[in-house]
């Protein structure tokens, strides 16, 4: 049997590990330098733009953006969808849902075309719960349809639809308090989930992801991309007749990654926090910046991928890089609750 001595010493032995492992984990030693071989074209004043996702088709771009304050929010934030015309080049926002009368603080967002008709997906977080906002886009005007509620969306934050019904959503907890959420937050723990939506119901698509968070899907290789920030990891997923998804592979990035968008040639874009301590006490308002990247995955094959880091900054720039929407050879980057989003373009 151990003294109370050498119980203590295995005590702070393990005490001191579990917070080295959290360091090296989330990036705290990481130094990030400000680089980019491009040009910065706008910087668009606009509060938590959160995520963007783009019609290559018809040229415009819906933007999720809320005035984040803290995270937990103490009171209801407040939030809009709008809509970037992409063609001339103006790049003006237009405000979709000024008149949306319910308290609406969008996060992940998706877009599904059929016709003439967009339909739009948002998650929408309240102090009275969360829900999935669906409407409906034709040309400008922006067309509330149905809400999606459930106990199963327990901390959602990505989505993406399959069709006008149909959708996956991430859940980056499964604990919404307490001691589970804690250990989510800093102990790595993989308990967060995808949940499957048919047009009636909640179904859990796949489990044991360290903060689920952005979610896309490649319908043409039939392959479902969840980001993994905590992990640093993208995880690849099959997807099943029966609309299960089955574990590919992870593909690690090294940074924290948020939100995920593709480009003509299927690449994925991904916008990133390079340091999720850091990002932590910047959310809760406990630091004035935080790191931004931005990388390209190209995606081949199994095992067949390379990861590019095509934009950094220590934040002074930009702070909390959360989406990078390619078009052309330009590239939106939205944040969570910077008060500016950037048009960035690549050099030739």
């Amino acid at each position: 049997m151990l003294s109370p001595k050498k119980l203590l010493l295995l005590f702070l032995f393990v005490l001191v590990g579990f917070v080295l492992y959290t360091f090296i984990s989330t990036g705290f030693f990481r130094t990030v330098e400000n680089r980019f071989e491009g040009e910065t074209v706008l910087e668009i004043p606009i509060k938590g733009a959160e995520d963007i996702t783009i019609s290559a088709t018809d040229s415009f771009a819906i933007v999720s953006a809320t005035a984040r304050l803290t995270f937990p929010p103490t009171e209801q934030e407040k939030g809009g969808l709008y809509y970037m015309e992409l063609k001339s080049g103006n790049l003006v926002l237009t405000h979709l849902t000024p008149n949306f009368e319910r308290p609406f603080a969008p996060h992940g967002i998706s877009m599904f075309k059929r016709d003439s008709v967009y339909t739009i997906a948002a998650i929408n977080h309240t102090l009275d719960g969360h829900s999935i906002e669906v409407f409906t886009l034709v040309g400008k005007e922006l067309t509330h349809i149905r809400t999606e509620k459930t106990t199963k969306l327990t901390s959602p934050n990505d989505i993406v639809l399959l069709d006008e019904n149909r959708f996956y959503v991430t859940n980056d907890h499964k604990y919404e308090k307490g001691f589970g959420r804690l250990m989510e937050d800093y102990g790595n723990l993989a308990v967060s989930n995808v949940l499957y939506f048919d047009g009636q119901q909640f179904s859990e698509a796949a489990e044991g992801i360290s903060f689920a968070n952005g979610i896309n899907i490649d319908n043409q290789r039939n392959l479902v991309f969840v980001a993994s920030p905590r992990r640093f990891l993208i995880k690849v997923y099959s997807k099943n007749d029966d609309n299960s998804l089955t574990f590919v592979e992870d593909i690690p990035c090294g940074t924290g990654v948020d939100n995920i968008e593709f480009d003509a040639e299927g690449n994925l874009w991904v916008g990133c926090h390079p340091n999720l301590l850091r990002f932590t006490a910047y959310a809760k308002g406990k630091k004035e910046t935080s790191p931004s990247e931005v990388l390209k995955i190209a995606y081949r094959a199994t095992g067949d991928y390379s990861v590019e880091s095509i934009y950094s900054n220590d934040g002074t720039q930009v702070s909390a890089t959360s989406v990078a929407a390619p078009f052309g050879n330009l590239l939106l980057v939205g944040t969570v609750k910077d008060d500016k989003m950037l048009v960035l373009q690549a050099s030739e």
